[in-house]
């Protein structure tokens, strides 16, 4: 049995060697000999390490000590100087009376191995550096939508909040977003590029292009989608600054043309009353005039709020007083669409310093909003507006209610961007931008809450005395007007 004993030892596709208690190869293989020369007479760490002392930490006294297997990795250095990656196992060799008396020990060349895997490393050190410093958001999706990696940028300006809902992340939501672009590529598999608006972590809100990736495993199954974001708020501003003449002239144009004939006809009223010596077509005309000429006065003032940042021209101002003001301006508007209006002050709302006209437009433009709401509404038999002013020792809120159409999801997000109409033609979209943009310039904050097919309401809050006085800049008190609740 010698023999075939022998031929396997020298076949073992290995170094394999037998060393005692005091850690002396008692016998090589072949493969051994080849590598590392003569080892008669000499220890283990002597051959293997070229030292002078045991390792440390030796699977053979390991196997010594308990009398079990072990594995450890190791590299060892042949005569020649050239170093060995190789995986040792230790087996125990037992003598007649069942005590260890010698180990074997196989150690398995894995120097390509070794080298293969640091060069696995090293890319992946290299995509890992890649993916971290590339400028734009890149996050890593499970098919629940749940964030599982996101790169440096993305946890600078989203905060770091692994496992948590990408909308709950990007959009502060509870809900998801439809339709989802990343479902759709968990979906089919296929990329998609999308625009949208994310809001950072500090109440940002950031334009951004979005691309979507499906990342595959062996099998070719999705595991994971990945979305980059490139954030485009500072071109998208530019565009807008570009386009803004164009725009403004192209949307104005026909509301200035339209008030203009409409005014002609009041004038012709009013001439031909005046001629015929009938006053009630006098009165009739007259009453035209006037509507028209504050429809241009309330749509130039937009025009210059727009654009020109001005700083607001403080005076005190009664709230009861304002409140009255816009509903005086209205009601005859109010009346022709059937709407009831209503105005409330609270005593507690008293006065506060603010630019009076800029106040009022932003006032007029939020309940001629609401008196619109109504009036696209046909659902419903009655509707109402009310307009209502209350205050405490820091601020004064004026709000703007109505029973109205309501907003939808897109609506209430977009409702402040510049140029954005829910009412198609009849709206320039400069409304409710110019009001946000009073609303800022004041130190306020705006809320919106609406419902689609409820109506609508704006809480307007402004600081009882201007920002200046309280030592803060503009747009600290109570936060942004941009951080609107939706």
């Amino acid at each position: 049995m010698e023999l075939p004993y022998k031929q396997y030892f020298e076949a073992m596709p290995c170094y394999v060697t037998v060393q005692d208690r005091h850690f002396k190869v008692i016998t090589a293989n072949s493969r051994f000999v080849k590598d590392f020369g003569n080892f008669q007479g000499r220890y283990c760490y002597q051959v293997y390490k070229q030292r002078p002392e045991k390792c440390e930490i030796c699977p053979v006294e390991r196997t010594l000590r308990d009398g079990q297997s072990h594995r450890s990795e190791e590299t060892i250095r042949c005569p020649d100087g050239r170093e060995v990656s190789v995986i040792v196992y230790t087996e125990p060799v037992y003598d007649d009376k069942g005590e260890i008396t010698a180990v074997m020990e196989m150690s398995t060349d894995i120097t390509e191995i070794k080298h293969l895997q640091d060069q696995l490393h090293e890319s992946q050190s290299k995509y890992r550096s890649l993916f971290e410093e590339v400028p734009c958001y890149i996050s890593i999706q499970d098919e629940n939508l749940n964030i599982v990696d996101a790169n440096r940028l993305h946890r600078r300006d989203f905060g770091t909040f692994l496992g948590c809902k990408c909308y709950e992340v990007y959009k502060h939501r509870t809900e998801e977003c439809y339709p989802c672009s990343v479902r759709q590529t968990f979906a089919d598999g296929r990329m998609r590029i999308k625009e949208g608006v994310v809001t950072s972590i500090k109440g940002e809100a950031l334009n951004v292009l979005m691309h979507t990736a499906p990342i595959c495993d062996s099998s070719g199954r999705i595991r994971y989608v990945m979305e980059m974001s490139a954030n485009i708020s500072q071109v998208r501003q530019l565009q807008s600054q570009l386009a803004s003449i164009g725009l403004l002239i192209s949307s104005i144009s026909h509301g200035i043309k339209g008030l203009l004939n409409s005014l002609n006809g009041g004038i012709y009223l009013v001439n031909n009353g005046l001629a015929k010596d009938n006053r009630e077509r006098l009165h009739r005309g007259w009453e035209i005039v006037l509507r028209n000429v504050s429809r241009i006065r309330s749509m130039v003032l937009d025009i210059l709020y727009y654009a020109k940042d001005r700083e607001p021209d403080y005076t005190d101002i009664k709230c009861a007083s304002m409140v009255e003001e816009v509903a005086e301006l209205l009601r005859g508007k109010a009346k022709e669409l059937g709407v009831e209006l209503i105005n409330e002050t609270d005593a507690m709302a008293c006065t506060f310093e603010a630019d009076s006209k800029a106040v009022l437009s932003m006032l007029v433009n939020l309940t001629e909003n609401s008196l619109d709401a109504c009036r696209l509404d046909s659902h419903k038999n009655t509707h109402r507006v009310a307009i209502n002013a209350t205050g405490d020792a820091d601020q004064v809120c004026f709000t703007i209610e109505d029973n109205g159409i309501g907003m939808d999801r897109e609506t209430r997000e977009n409702a402040f961007t510049l140029f954005f109409s829910s009412k198609g033609s009849e709206g320039t979209g400069l409304g409710l931008f110019i009001a946000n943009k009073i609303v800022t310039a004041h130190g306020g904050k705006i809320n919106l809450k609406s419902q689609r097919g409820v109506g609508t309401r704006f809480s307007v809050y402004l600081p009882r005395i201007r920002p200046e006085k309280n030592g803060a800049q503009s747009g600290d008190a109570s936060g942004s007007a941009g951080d609107w609740s939706v």
